[in-house]
């Protein structure tokens, strides 16, 4: 893995985090603990009997695992400390031995308070466990890249390794099809051309998407040539892809306060422009992107 796809893997890897509440966050929890660990088990909800307050465990070590995934975790740290201890009486009627207890959080990269520290130190005490704490997205993205490559693709996704040095015509022809094709409802107005640099940081974009664009934008050159063929190709393309940025960036808006918001909504318009996961369609999206960026097509003008 190059150290281009692995900034891009941590990059999806927190996105993944920052949008996944309940069932998804214990999903991304299960499969990266199933490539982790061997013998972990995951227990599904089965009828009425649950899970007997147990979502996973690692027989071997008499290791149970609770998973709590809140969509506002800031406000959620009482019910933290509670279900903590609650899942735990619960887990104990059912399940036996027990050596260890980890609680497993989606604070969203913010921490988990003292309180909550507090809280599962005494429970260990108590209950005479040799081990028993906090597991948070800091501590599943260290086991994440303890993986196998292909495993990690197999959690975050495709994940691309611009090498080549060209844009493919035909390739190119296919991603504009797909981005013609789209039922988006347009929001085209004419804004003045903004300084690169500072459009992005005015957006929020990391290094690693900054990086991303760079790259596309390299390619602006054959992109322009391909595109002054045909007249109201580029107006065409123009305003899908503003439209679809708008249209991103409104079914994302509850994650708007996070740091990561404008790589979320970066990535997600690459995703739904990628006629398939392969490397030269990726650049030619690239492209694309990067030239309707610079003309504040798609995310906003920082003046």
């Amino acid at each position: 893995m190059t150290s281009q796809q692995k900034a891009i893997a941590r990059l999806f890897f927190k996105l993944k985090i920052y949008s996944s509440n309940g069932n998804e966050f214990e999903e991304l929890f299960t499969s990266i603990m199933t490539y982790k660990f061997e013998g972990f088990q995951q227990i599904k909800p089965w009828g009425n009997i649950g899970d007997r307050k147990n979502d996973g465990y690692i027989k071997s070590n008499a290791a149970y695992y609770q998973v709590y995934a809140p969509e506002e975790i800031t406000s959620s740290y009482p019910e933290v400390i509670k279900k903590t201890v609650r899942d735990y009486n619960g887990l104990k009627k059912h399940w036996s031995p027990i050596n260890e207890y980890y609680f497993v959080v989606n604070d969203k990269f913010l921490g988990v308070n003292a309180d909550c520290e507090i809280a599962i130190s005494k429970l260990a005490a108590d209950n005479n466990l040799a081990n028993s704490s906090f597991i948070t997205p800091k501590d599943l993205e260290r086991f994440l890249f303890q993986l196998q490559e292909d495993e990690i693709t197999m959690v975050v996704g495709f994940l691309p390794d611009i090498n080549l040095d060209f844009l493919d015509y035909s390739i190119l022809n296919e991603v504009i099809s797909k981005i013609k094709k789209m039922p988006i409802k347009q929001h085209f107005e004419t804004i003045e051309i903004p300084e690169w640099d500072k459009k992005i940081e005015f957006n929020r974009l990391s290094n690693t998407s900054k990086n991303q664009l760079n790259i596309g934008a390299q390619f602006l050159g054959t992109l322009n040539e391909y595109l002054s063929n045909d007249t109201f190709l580029a107006e065409t393309i123009q305003k899908q892809l503003n439209g679809l940025y708008r249209e991103v960036k409104h079914e994302l808006q509850n994650l708007e306060k996070t740091d990561n918001f404008g790589d979320q909504v970066f990535y997600e318009i690459i995703k739904r422009c990628l006629p398939k996961d392969e490397q030269q369609y990726y650049l030619s999206v690239l492209s694309l992107i990067a030239k309707y960026f610079e003309t504040c097509d798609v995310f906003e003008n920082h003046n």
